[in-house]
């Protein structure tokens, strides 16, 4: 089989099967691992897989920059953060995450709810403005333009101090096998600082995020509260994730 056509081949598999395993395709092939292991390292540099330990998986559409994420899947955005916003109780404290979908949320809270939130995101926080029983709290640190958060250790030091209801979480990467994961290693550690300061965390993930991964993981399956999506509840990871005790909060 020529290099083109095992590329090809890998592509159908990854988008048929959700996931390609270097050693069984080897065996199914013909050809050696470290074959399989050179193609798929040539599509991770096109960015067209996420590269694992012993093969691949789909790689999210979500890490693109902030402006253009603005675009990806806008009315999904805006059915997670419905029924995210519906989880927010009054008097209660909420932190919310950076990102797209998390500034849909900020839109979706009732302009005259009593609560108090507490986000990195200087975007989410300009959206609650205008909400004048909401009280505010900005942390700050170095500016993650990517997702318009702040990251890094003051950032990380500030979250300590804090604590909360509930926490809606952005990631980019949803997958059974990865977990919840994101593309950059200080993002992640963010999310997970911010996770571990309130009672209940649930993820924020439009339905585009369903079934891919990205480089970094943000938490195991066991570390959070629950999933809100607008995947189709047939969808097979919404199945096996249901199947596994995940709380999955249908947006469609």
């Amino acid at each position: 089989m020529l290099a083109a056509e095992r590329r090809d081949h890998l592509l159908e598999l990854l988008a048929r099967e959700g996931k390609i395993v270097a050693k069984s395709v080897a065996t199914d092939l013909g050809i050696s691992e470290d074959s399989v292991r050179r193609d798929l390292r040539d599509l991770a540099a096109e960015g067209l897989c996420q590269r694992v330990y012993g093969g691949a998986l789909p790689v999210s559409p979500a890490v693109v920059d902030y402006a253009a994420r603005q675009a990806v899947t806008p009315d999904g955005k805006r059915k997670v953060a419905a029924v995210a916003a519906a989880l927010v109780r009054p008097g209660s404290a909420l932190i919310l995450d950076g990102g797209t979908t998390a500034l849909a949320v900020a839109h979706a809270l009732p302009q005259e709810l009593d609560c108090t939130v507490i986000t990195h995101s200087p975007t989410v926080a300009a959206a609650l403005l205008d909400h004048p029983r909401a009280e505010l709290f900005l942390l700050g640190g170095r500016v993650f333009k990517h997702s318009a958060v702040a990251c890094g250790a003051a950032a990380l030091e500030a979250a300590q101090n804090v604590s909360a209801d509930l926490c809606l979480l952005g990631v980019t990467g949803v997958h059974p096998d990865a977990g919840l994961t994101t593309g950059d290693a200080e993002e992640a550690a963010m999310k997970r600082a911010l996770a571990a300061r309130a009672a209940d965390t649930y993820v924020l993930a439009s339905s585009e995020k369903i079934g891919t991964a990205s480089r970094f993981r943000v938490l195991p399956w066991d570390g959070i509260s629950g999933l809100i999506t607008d995947a189709d509840p047939r969808h097979p990871v919404v199945g096996e994730l249901a199947a596994r005790g995940v709380e999955v909060l249908a947006a469609g």
